[in-house]
């Protein structure tokens, strides 16, 4: 992946050192990493998920707002920032041109250890997450090596992809399919709503496939076919079924709350290869039914 021309623009980046730790209600690959936590501690996912806002002992907290230390073009920092402003950039035409409607960018927290959130708190283990509370993507990028070392998916593309998905689970909530999927958690049984959260994280996936494809054609980024294989690694390293099944051994598809391998990997292609949001609506695709 080869930036043509990056902006490295830290507007509505925050930067955040330490804070109160909570269980708190997330979305996107952070929740994730939580599944897997449940499924080897023996617990309901959507328990720890659905979500006891049990607040641990604040510790002192740090924050800068629009200040990236350290920009070197290499540094995960830098890295992270310009795949936001990329993903505002697409975004912003994208709304425009399909919906006649504005974009509001989302704020960037880039945080170390834990950090206090409008859904309630959350450390480095969550991973990366989107808050539609507050309308902020988290990340901690130490996540970036786990991605790496643990789920086998390294390559710039690869680490793009976590970012692009969780700026994704934004555009949902700007255009009220996050509200409708939370409005509809009382009334379905607990096995309705994860295949309703698996069509919510599908459609993240396509969104974040679609991002590549007009950050390539408006030249802000150049890929080539091992980029892209990257992030098809980085969206099967993280399917419902192969954590399941690295996790216990065994796989129970109705607890499945963000799709199998296979299917991340086909929506986030479908995004990238069409470039068509039409074809992103996932709730209505009769395969996931």
């Amino acid at each position: 992946m080869k930036w043509i021309n990056p902006d490295d623009s830290t507007d509505g980046v925050e930067v955040r050192k330490g804070g109160a730790r909570r269980v708190g209600k997330i979305g996107g690959l952070g929740a994730v990493v939580v599944v897997i936590i449940s499924l080897i501690l023996g617990k309901n996912p959507l328990e720890m998920l659905g979500f006891v806002n049990n607040v641990m002992p604040t510790q002192t907290t740090s924050q800068s707002t629009g200040t990236v230390t350290n920009t070197n073009a290499n540094n995960d920092s830098t890295f992270t920032v310009r795949v936001y402003n990329s993903c505002n950039s697409v975004w912003s035409s994208v709304l425009r041109d399909k919906f006649n409607k504005s974009y509001t960018k989302p704020t960037l927290v880039m945080f170390e250890g834990s950090v206090q959130t409008a859904c309630g708190g959350a450390s480095a283990a969550s991973g990366p997450f989107y808050c539609p509370g507050d309308r902020m993507v988290y990340i901690d990028l130490s996540f970036f090596q786990e991605l790496s070392q643990r789920f086998n998916a390294p390559g710039d593309l690869a680490k793009a992809y976590v970012v692009a998905h969780e700026m994704g689970h934004h555009i949902q909530n700007l255009l009220g399919m996050t509200d409708q999927v939370d409005a509809a958690r009382a009334r379905l049984s607990e096995e309705a709503y994860n295949k309703l959260s698996v069509k919510l994280e599908l459609q993240a996936d396509f969104y974040a496939g679609l991002w590549a494809h007009y950050a390539e054609q408006q030249n802000i980024i150049q890929l080539d076919q091992g980029d892209i294989e990257s992030a098809l690694g980085a969206a099967g390293a993280v399917g419902d079924d192969r954590l399941q099944k690295e996790a216990t051994g065994t796989v129970n598809p109705d607890s499945f709350t963000h799709g199998t391998s296979a299917q991340r990997i086909y929506w986030f292609k479908k995004g990238y290869t069409t470039g068509d949001f039409s074809q992103g609506d996932t709730f209505n695709d009769p395969s996931l039914n």
